[in-house]
């Protein structure tokens, strides 16, 4: 009787178990697959995800769909690998008013939620984080996560009094170095942290505000790598990206937009493999579109994730107003232009690129400029195809998780975007969402 007993319950946790399997496995199929390797499409395609992973991936015509699995038809879709973003910021902003106070796991989480629904399965929050961020990183790294993956940089660089400090909201939330001995003890409080990248800012400000001095650059790019950190940094002029390139940056959080690259910067990054790793032509266009009605403000796209409040305060003549007044405003619109010839001349050369909008500040709306992003990316010149490489493998290879990410292949996680139309016959077609899934949770 005791061994019956115990064959009995050793026969029930059996079934539980494959029970349990079996909830777990997706079967999608009848797409056309675009599995961000670069290949060709590939039309009646078929997945099999188990336990959040894809463990299968062909033509429909050779599925074995495992018994007990749940089947997702999807005919005359197209698949996606989802989204990365190298460039956001997560937590500081609630509606357009941006606060370290705002820093709370509902708010991150919340706009984690937005970001996933608009197909961004990946950020990178680029050097604007508090310590919340790392507990809820280790949350998401222990299981299969269900909401946006988090990538982070902790706190990023600048000067004493130095950009970003003066915007509202952003002081005291990067570190203000002034010497090589703060930078070796700020690295190794991220390294300790496990820090994703590490972020410099170089910039005046147009002039208002002193840049991080070079040598404390130097330092912090030296004893980032010391730690196998890549470093990027928030540039504007040309001849700033340089010296850092030749210092040993890793990667360009924006786009050059003070005058056209040149051979000296090309070569550069070329011989040593640095990266533009954001482009950021979404916050270049933030700086002045809503000076008038623009056409999003009317666009069910972006209104779905845009509270009214927000929505009447962008409408306001007063705001409208206060941004045309800006001193600087006549130069933004040259500033995007030149960013976007930037990127194009990079990738002509051969210079590697990736994806990076800078969303999460105010009025960089998340999830929705991560689709701007794209669209400003073709109008610069480029192919529809590389703008979703850019966005999907190529920004996995600049973070190192290529093994997981970036690409539809099998053993990597299922992150991904069911399209109604392909987006490589127009690139805004990847606005035509229906699905999105992360490890196998499909986003609702």
């Amino acid at each position: 009787m005791a061994l019956q007993k115990r064959l009995f319950f050793h026969t029930l946790a059996a079934w539980f178990a494959a029970a349990s399997l079996s909830a777990e496995t997706k079967v999608l199929r009848g797409f056309t697959l675009i599995d961000g390797t670069g290949k060709p499409p590939l039309a009646g395609a078929a997945l099999v995800i188990a336990d959040g992973r894809i463990r299968w991936v062909g033509a429909e015509s050779q599925l074995k769909v495992p018994a007990g699995a749940e089947v997702i038809e999807l005919r005359g879709k197209f698949v996606m690998p989802g989204i990365i973003n190298l460039h956001g910021h997560l937590g500081n902003t609630v509606g357009l008013a941006q606060d370290p106070k705002n820093f709370t796991r509902a708010n991150v989480e919340r706009q984690l939620r937005t970001y996933a629904s608009y197909g961004v399965t990946s950020v990178v929050s680029l050097g604007t984080d508090q310590d919340l961020i790392y507990q809820i990183r280790a949350e998401q790294r222990a299981g299969r996560p269900a909401l946006t993956r988090i990538f982070t940089a902790g706190r990023g660089f600048t000067n004493r009094n130095g950009y970003p400090t003066s915007v509202p909201g952003m002081k005291g939330v990067p570190y203000e170095v002034g010497s090589v001995a703060e930078v070796e003890k700020a690295i190794a409080e991220l390294a300790d942290r496990k820090v994703d990248v590490i972020k410099i800012w170089m910039d005046d400000h147009l002039g208002r505000e002193p840049k991080i001095p070079m040598e404390l650059c130097r330092a912090i790019i030296e004893n980032a790598h010391k730690h196998r950190i890549k470093v990027a940094a928030h540039i504007f002029y040309l001849e700033d990206a340089r010296r850092l390139v030749e210092m040993g940056l890793d990667g360009l959080a924006h786009s050059v937009r003070d005058q056209p690259v040149d051979a000296a910067l090309i070569s550069a990054m070329k011989q040593r493999g640095a990266w533009l790793a954001a482009p950021t032509l979404a916050r270049e266009l933030s700086t002045f579109i809503y000076a008038d009605e623009h056409p999003s403000l009317r666009d069910p796209f972006f209104t779905r994730s845009v509270s009214e409040d927000v929505l009447r305060e962008l409408r306001s003549p007063e705001r409208r107003k206060r941004i045309a007044s800006d001193p600087d405003f006549p130069k933004y619109p040259g500033f995007l232009k030149q960013a976007q010839d930037n990127l194009k001349r990079l990738a002509d050369a051969g210079v590697r690129f990736g994806f990076g909008s800078d969303s999460g500040p105010p009025a960089r709306f998340q999830g929705y400029f991560e689709h701007v992003e794209m669209e400003l990316m073709a109008e610069a010149g480029l192919k529809s195809a590389d703008v979703l490489r850019a966005a999907t493998a190529y920004a996995a290879e600049f973070l190192g998780v290529s093994r997981d990410l970036g690409t539809l292949e099998v053993g990597k996680w299922a992150d991904l975007i069911v399209l109604s139309r392909n987006p490589l016959d127009d690139i805004r077609n990847t606005r035509t969402i229906e699905m999105v899934f992360i490890a196998g949770h499909r986003v609702h």
